[in-house]
């Protein structure tokens, strides 16, 4: 398995508009400064669930997204209330 830690920006440009699972991750608030790149992929749910055979035996995880996150859309119905 590979432990190497590696910063949050090299992980944004060599996994651009991904979904990374992080071991060990390192946080300053909210914001991932660098962690183990566990696993990567466009899907989300094949992070959650084929990532969940790679996570060894680290204590803290996160998954991270790369790009820009789309707005949420609104439900036609509730803007005619």
């Amino acid at each position: 398995m590979d432990t190497n830690i590696t910063l949050f920006d090299q992980v944004k440009q060599l996994y651009p508009d991904e979904w990374i699972l992080l071991g060990n991750p390192e946080m300053k608030n909210t914001t991932v400064i660098s962690g183990v790149v566990l696993f990567h992929s466009k899907d989300k749910k094949e992070v959650c669930y084929i990532g969940r055979d790679k996570i060894g035996d680290f204590p803290k995880l996160t998954i991270v997204y790369t790009g820009i996150l789309k707005q949420h859309r609104t439900i036609g119905i509730l803007k005619r209330i």
